[in-house]
């Protein structure tokens, strides 16, 4: 197991303090400036991930750092879209109260003493590549002025789907973590593997 302080986590703080720059951009409708530094988050997301498997640089602070940079890109992208009119309230409502759904439900459980495993589940892994590439036409359609036509409101039943459908698959989990007897096992202390919920 490496070390906390590696390559990887340093790309995924710098990742994180993408965000700000990110939302600046939007509130001012730079959208130019916004879609290049999703761009740049997106590439600098794989390759911290590619250095973390190459040279063994997994870490368990990287296990949890590389997918809430990712998460507070996205949803900072998805909040600031509506703030700013270009998306529907609902669906900013909806991407961040699945997540606000998991947060809690894991700290409830940390705070009556129980460990809930949270693994990767594959409809999670669906819906975060759904809000990625519905976030990327959204900028991208304002930076080089194309119209997505039929593409947003596919996009925007793609995401609102699979957000509804991941945290009722998350919620499921939960529940029968919580009403399995104390002492059954949970996740293994120090497991190191990406969560992408």
């Amino acid at each position: 197991m490496a070390s906390n302080v590696t390559i990887p986590n340093l790309i995924s703080i710098f990742r994180l303090t993408l965000v700000p720059v990110a939302i600046d951009a939007l509130l001012a409708e730079n959208w130019g400036v916004a879609f290049w530094v999703f761009l740049i988050a997106g590439v600098s997301d794989g390759v911290d991930g590619w250095i973390a498997r190459r040279f063994d640089q997994r870490s368990e602070l990287g296990a949890h750092l590389d997918p809430l940079a990712d998460k507070a890109l996205l949803v900072s992208i998805f909040v600031t879209l509506a703030l700013i009119g270009a998306l529907p309230a609902w669906l900013a409502i909806l991407v961040v109260s699945r997540d606000v759904l998991i947060v809690g439900g894991v700290v409830l459980s940390w705070m009556l003493g129980r460990r809930v495993p949270i693994r990767p589940l594959f409809v999670s892994k669906a819906n975060t590549t759904a809000q990625i590439a519905f976030a990327a036409m959204a900028l991208s359609s304002g930076a080089f002025g194309w119209d997505p036509g039929r593409l947003w409101v596919a996009g925007e039943i793609a995401v609102a789907a699979l957000t509804t459908l991941s945290g009722a698959a998350y919620l499921v989990e939960w529940l029968k973590a919580m009403s399995a007897a104390p002492d059954a096992p949970g996740r293994p202390a120090g497991e190191s593997e990406r969560n992408d919920a």
